[in-house]
């Protein structure tokens, strides 16, 4: 069978749904895919949110993710908007969930830790639903 794939949707896809990408990987990737994808996309992924996944959990975001556009992922079985009043007609249809998250790029470490554990909860709440 195979896995359900979710999407975690954000304007740039820069910080919050990279960061929703690699915990959903590293925490739930037996049970679901994690993509990540934008209407927009920006250069390079936030250097905070790479440098405290990396502290926090050891993972290197930049080894294996880049910001993408929804055209550039597979079509997913969930998308999740990260709270970025993003619309995605190339869905085509409306996301399953908003985590309604503010943006903590050039906030303290503090502000961002908040996010990814806030992140880290909902990817568990997540596994959970589907496992």
């Amino acid at each position: 069978m195979a896995q359900i794939k979710v999407a975690f949707i954000c304007v740039h896809n820069s910080c919050r749904s990279q960061i929703a990408e690699a915990l959903g990987r590293h925490l739930a990737g037996e049970v679901f895919e994690s993509f990540s994808a934008g209407s927009e996309t920006k250069p390079e992924i936030n250097p905070d949110a790479v440098r405290l996944m990396k502290e926090k959990y050891g993972i290197d975001m930049t080894e294996r993710q880049y910001s993408k556009l929804l055209s550039e992922i597979p079509t997913p079985d969930i998308a999740i908007s990260m709270g970025c009043n993003v619309t995605c007609p190339t869905l085509g249809r409306p996301f399953d969930d908003d985590w309604g998250l503010p943006d903590p790029t050039g906030k303290s470490d503090g502000e961002f830790l908040k996010i990814i554990s806030a992140i880290e909860t909902k990817i568990l709440e997540l596994k959970d639903k589907f496992a």
